[in-house]
């Protein structure tokens, strides 16, 4: 009797567990699912709500983040890496798609658990910044999912809502994500001497770094060479003298300065000889004792022979040789420096036999010399003659001004550069050709409609930004800069006038976000 009762104890036990499972397989198979697509589409945390940072601030329609928080849906990865949302048997994913292309909304549709055609469905999502006016992005059917009709701007830390029609079905969902963000308090940032400033107008004296060398002012620089053939007899100055106009450099013996003088001489003697015929027949055709005839043609004789020594003369002074210099000898020639200056380069031996045109000395006045420049061909015409520059030395502390004095109207083909020039003042011969330099070029000031501190530019995600700070929360916000002048910076895009922004220790707010693990990985 005790083992019947036992048997039927234990069959009511057995059938009691058979039916519970029963119940929650039927459960299970009621339960949407979503089948893999087995492909992973660019931004996997298009969802991502953060947590644990208490008062999130409020944006500009006076939601706070909080407020956000309990209207968020709650989601799971989809078979695409975005966000997935349920709800009636529907499925709706959505993610930031940025490989090879800029950030842009993708979302795949499923009923059932089976991908639906995306031209069965409107969708609309609207996205909240903080600080921000909202977006709108409307989407289009393109192969298999639907594509935003914008680009999906940095920093993608937003409040968002979703809404769909899917098969006469209207569906809504709202999610966050945040990223590059952290919390700090008032206290918290005047105890870490964290400075907040306001993105507004400034006027910025565009500064340009550029490297450059210092040159031979060729203006001011002449090549010496003897214009006539000979050899040389003496050698009177070396490279690096400084020498007066006008002193002899060298000393040389040529046969064709010997043929030029000997001109010169026979030509003064036929002058004076001429001259003497031209006076006596002057005076005999004024006491009529000769005819008219003979005086004329004495006087144009000697008209003649006065051309002739000027022009002897003429050619002898074109190679720099003195009259009176033929008294030591008729080859003899003097090599003499046409400026003031220092001797750069020396290409002259005694016994030598020079040609006419060989280049035998370089003199150059190095009262002032050039900057020569190498500037990218997209800071070309950020420059113009006039401008100011500082110059500084790599090799010894040294600093002096100048002045842009060039700027090439060519870019190199190969180097995608053009050459600017400075003229730069160098009465102590300081800066000594051959020397490289630092240059601070800058340009006149400019009125900007944007710009923050210098010190409010931080580098983070490979990029420049500018921490914004609203209510307790700061967020990263890529910026792109444009002319700065070493106090404020200039920027284009990703911040507008009036925002709040940390300028001083900065940097500090960058190591909070960087340990919170606030920055998103893409």
């Amino acid at each position: 009797m005790t083992t019947d009762i036992k048997n039927k104890k234990s069959a009511l036990a057995i059938a009691a567990v058979l039916v519970v499972g029963l119940v929650l397989g039927a459960a299970i198979l009621r339960t949407d699912k979503v089948q893999p697509a087995g492909e992973d589409h660019g931004h996997a945390e298009a969802g991502h709500a953060e947590e644990g940072h208490g008062d999130k601030g409020h944006d500009k329609e006076g939601h706070s983040d909080s407020d956000h928080h309990a209207q968020a849906a709650p989601a799971t990865r989809g078979p695409h890496g975005g966000k997935l949302f349920t709800q009636a048997g529907f499925g709706l994913e959505l993610s930031i798609f940025e490989t090879d292309v800029p950030p842009e909304f993708r979302i795949y549709l499923y009923h059932e658990g089976r991908p639906v055609p995306p031209e069965q469905a409107k969708v609309k999502v609207r996205v909240e910044r903080l600080g921000r006016s909202p977006e709108l992005f409307d989407f289009a059917a393109e192969k298999d999912y639907l594509k935003g009709s914008a680009t999906v701007e940095e920093p993608h830390s937003f409040f968002g809502t979703i809404e769909a029609s899917i098969a006469g079905q209207a569906l809504e969902f709202k999610f966050e994500q945040a990223e590059g963000r952290v919390q700090i308090s008032e206290e918290q940032l005047k105890r870490n001497g964290v400075d907040i400033a306001i993105a507004g107008p400034a006027r910025i004296r565009s500064s340009l770094q550029l490297l450059g060398e210092i040159r031979l002012n060729q203006d001011a620089t002449v090549f010496v060479t003897p214009r006539l053939a000979g050899i040389v007899e003496a050698v009177r100055a070396n490279a690096g003298d400084r020498v007066r106009k006008g002193q002899v450099l060298a000393v040389i013996s040529s046969q064709a300065l010997a043929d030029q003088r000997s001109e010169v001489l026979a030509a003064q003697k036929r002058l004076a000889l001429a001259k003497t015929t031209f006076e006596r027949e002057k005076r005999l055709w004024e006491e009529k004792i000769s005819a008219e005839q003979d005086y004329l043609l004495a006087r144009q004789a000697y008209q003649e022979l006065e051309i002739a020594v000027e022009s002897a003369r003429q050619k002898l002074g074109s190679l720099g040789v003195a009259p009176g210099e033929s008294t030591q000898g008729l080859t003899r020639y003097e090599i003499r420096s046409p400026i003031d200056g220092v001797v750069t380069d020396k290409k002259i031996s005694i016994g030598e036999v020079l040609k006419e045109d060989a280049p035998i000395f370089q003199v150059a006045d190095l009262s002032s010399v050039w900057v020569e420049l190498t500037v990218p061909a997209k800071d070309v015409n950020a420059l113009k003659v006039g401008d100011a520059a500082t110059v500084q030395s790599s090799a010894f502390v040294a600093q002096a001004t100048a002045r842009l004095s060039y700027v090439g109207a060519l870019v190199g083909e190969q180097s995608r550069n053009a050459t600017a020039r400075l003229l730069l003042p160098n009465p102590k011969g300081l800066w000594r050709p051959g020397l490289p330099v630092t240059v601070d070029l800058t340009s006149d000031e400019v009125a900007v409609p944007v710009a923050v501190l210098a010190e409010g530019v931080q580098s983070l995600g490979g990029g420049p930004v500018v921490f914004g700070r609203y209510g307790q929360l700061f967020e990263a916000r890529p910026v792109e800069t444009g002319r700065s002048d070493g106090r404020y910076v200039e920027v284009l895009k990703g911040l507008t006038a009036g925002e709040r922004y940390a300028a001083k220790n900065s940097f500090l707010v960058k190591a909070d976000i960087g340990k919170a693990g606030a920055s998103h990985d893409h």
